[in-house]
C-alpha cells in the first residue's frame, strides 16, 4: 500500500498537529505501508528530527514550496501547493490521498475526483469558523464528507456532529496520541503545588487567561507554562497577577522539552472554555499529561470527559479561574490523591499511545 499524505504548511510546526502528523506517519511506515509526506519546508528545522523521530525506511519526505517566486515569496496559497503536487501525484497514481487540511481536500476532490480520499475531521469547520467564512465552509465540507473514500474522526463529538450537519456515513472515531515513555523520574508529590504546568497554544479558548487569572489565588505555588508566541507571551506576563503563584513563561519549545518538563509536573492543567473549538477536540496535551504521570485538573467538558472518568482527574467549571484556583488549590493539598491519580492517569495512557492508534488507522486504510 502507498499512502500520498499532503501536508500544506511550514513542517515541522510546533502546534498538535505538527505532533499529530509526524507521529502518525512515522508509526505507519514502521507499519509495512509506504508513505509520503508532500509538506512545505521550514528550514533550518528537520521535518522528523524537531520532534525527536528519524525517517523510517519506507518514509518518503518532499519539500514543496506553496508560495511565488522571488520577489513574490510572500504570496502563497493552497491553489499554488496543489498545482505542484500534481507531480507527485501523477507518479503515484495507485496511491491513497491522505489530508486533513480541510480545502486541500476540497481542492483534490474537485482535481482528482476518481481518486481514493482520506480525509482526516479534527474540527467542524462549518462550526468553528469564522460568520463570514461558515458558508463556503459547509460547502467544502459537505464535498469532502460526501465524496471521500473514508473519513476519520478524532472523537465522537466531531463525528457526531459531521453526521447532523451532512447526512448520515461511516465515519472511524480516532483519538490523538502520546508516545508513551517507558521510565519517569520521580516525582516531588510532597511538594506538588511548586510543580505545575501548562502545555499548549495560548488561543483564547484554551484557558490560558483564565490560569493565569487564576494564580492570584495560588500563593506559594509554581506554574510554568510552555508555547505561545512572542505577542502571546508578552500579552500573558501583563496579566499576570503581583501576587499568587510564580509564573515561569518558557514559550514554544521543542517536544522533547515539553515532554521533559511533564516528567518532572506534578499537576497539570487543562483550562479549556466552552468553545466550538473545545467540543471537538482531542487534546494531544491530555495524553501527553496522562503519559507523564501527572495528576489533571481540566475543564468540564465532554470531550475531555470521553477520555477521564470522574476521578481521574479534579473537574473546575470551563473559563471560571476561581474555580480553576480552588480545584488546584485542593489538589497540591493533597498530594497523596495527586499521586494515585497520576499513576492512574499515567496507566489509562497505554491505551492511547501512536503505535495503538496508527495499528487502527492502517486497519482502516487497507480496508479500502
Amino acid at each position: 500500500m502507498r499512502l500520498l499524505y499532503a501536508f500544506p504548511e511550514p513542517f515541522p510546526l510546533a502546534r498538535a498537529r505538527g505532533v499529530q502528523v509526524a507521529h502518525t506517519l512515522t508509526e505507519l511506515a514502521r507499519l509495512g505501508i509506504e508513505v509520503e509526506l508532500v509538506y512545505v519546508p521550514n528550514p533550518p528545522l528537520q521535518p522528523l528530527g524537531y520532534f525527536g523521530l528519524d525517517a523510517p525506511e519506507n518514509l518518503r519526505l518532499t519539500p514543496l514550496s506553496r508560495s511565488l517566486p522571488w520577489p513574490f515569496a510572500r504570496i502563497h496559497s493552497n491553489r499554488l501547493f496543489l498545482w505542484r503536487l500534481q507531480e507527485r501525484i501523477d507518479a503515484a497514481p495507485e496511491a491513497l490521498f491522505f489530508v486533513r487540511h480541510l480545502k486541500l481536500a476540497a481542492l483534490l476532490r474537485q482535481s482528482r475526483p476518481g481518486r481514493k480520499l482520506v480525509y482526516e475531521a479534527h474540527e467542524v469547520f462549518s462550526d468553528t469558523a469564522p460568520p463570514a467564512k461558515r458558508a463556503r465552509q459547509f460547502e467544502m465540507e459537505s464535498q469532502v464528507l460526501r465524496t471521500a473514500t473514508l473519513v476519520i474522526a478524532n472523537s465522537q463529538a466531531t463525528a457526531e456532529r459531521l453526521r447532523e450537519l451532512y447526512g448520515e456515513r461511516e465515519i472511524a472515531v480516532l483519538p490523538n496520541g502520546v508516545d508513551w515513555p517507558e521510565t519517569l523520574a520521580p516525582k516531588d508529590w510532597a511538594d506538588a503545588g511548586s510543580y505545575i504546568a501548562y502545555a499548549g497554544s495560548f488561543f483564547a479558548w484554551k484557558g490560558v487567561a483564565d490560569l493565569v487569572q487564576a494564580a492570584s489565588e495560588l500563593r506559594g505555588c509554581t506554574i510554568t507554562f510552555y508555547g505561545g508566541d512572542a505577542v502571546q507571551l508578552a500579552r500573558e506576563r501583563a496579566r499576570a497577577p503581583s501576587a499568587g503563584a510564580q509564573l515561569e513563561f518558557r514559550g514554544h519549545v521543542p517536544q522533547r522539552e515539553v515532554m521533559r518538563g511533564l516528567a518532572h509536573a506534578c499537576i497539570a492543567v487543562l483550562p479549556n472554555r466552552d468553545d466550538p473549538d473545545s467540543r471537538y477536540t482531542s487534546p494531544i496535551k491530555l495524553f501527553e499529561y496522562m503519559a507523564a504521570g501527572c495528576a489533571i485538573v481540566a475543564s468540564d467538558l465532554p470531550s475531555l470527559r470521553a477520555v477521564l472518568a470522574e476521578d481521574e482527574a479534579v473537574w473546575v467549571r470551563p473559563g471560571d479561574p476561581a474555580s480553576l484556583a480552588e480545584g488546584i488549590r485542593r489538589l497540591a493539598a493533597e498530594p497523596e490523591r495527586a499521586r494515585r491519580m497520576g499513576e492512574r492517569a499515567r496507566e489509562k495512557a497505554r491505551g492511547f499511545t501512536w503505535r495503538g492508534r496508527s495499528e487502527r488507522l492502517a486497519g482502516l486504510l487497507r480496508a479500502i
